[in-house]
């Protein structure tokens, strides 16, 4: 059965409406696929989920003391970026250590009060390339690892697909929950 879409979903819990991000060591091939679909479908999904909203509606936080749609949209863009970083090192290198960002001054940045499109296109760009590396990949390679000093141990490229298939639909969920919540 697919995952469900943002806009099937429950919104009981609006910081975290799909619960905890996974984060798998390993998955089947089903599962793979199932990431590998959701990344790129994600930036069509959140194309439609800011779709006709007005400045006003991108600039209003998601949940009290949430970020605006718009923090939202550019930090997925980062976030995604990020990911793809990532990816290739874990896959081109002997298990790296991946620099942490934080993510929240990042949304304090002046970029992020830009219009949603620079983001819409980076993710458009950005998931064709990264859905085409995950396509590529055998199975010894999304066993690669690679660690996050933060967390302080060691993930797969399983992980990764996991956690940013799950990222990009819980922020699409944030947005459509919103709009659903407002009536916009």
């Amino acid at each position: 059965m697919p995952d469900p879409s943002p806009t099937d979903l429950p919104q009981t819990d609006l910081r975290s409406p799909l619960g905890p991000m996974p984060q798998p060591f390993t998955l089947t091939p089903q599962e793979r696929a199932g990431a590998l679909a959701a990344i790129r479908a994600l930036p069509g999904e959140l194309r439609g989920a800011v779709t006709g909203l007005p400045d006003a509606g991108l600039d209003t936080p998601y949940r009290e003391g949430g970020w605006t749609v718009r923090q939202v949209v550019h930090h997925v863009a980062d976030s995604h970026l990020n990911a793809v970083v990532r990816l290739k090192l874990a896959l081109t290198e002997e298990r790296p250590t991946v620099k942490p960002y934080e993510e929240g001054l990042w949304a304090e940045l002046a970029d992020v009060r830009l219009p949603l499109e620079p983001s819409l296109m980076v993710l458009d760009g950005l998931h064709a390339r990264w859905a085409a590396v995950l396509g590529s990949l055998t199975p010894q390679d999304w066993a690669r690892e690679w660690t996050h000093p933060a967390h302080g141990h060691t993930f797969t490229v399983d992980t990764l697909a996991a956690m940013y298939a799950w990222h990009g639909r819980h922020h699409a969920l944030h947005i459509t929950g919103l709009r659903q919540r407002r009536g916009w």
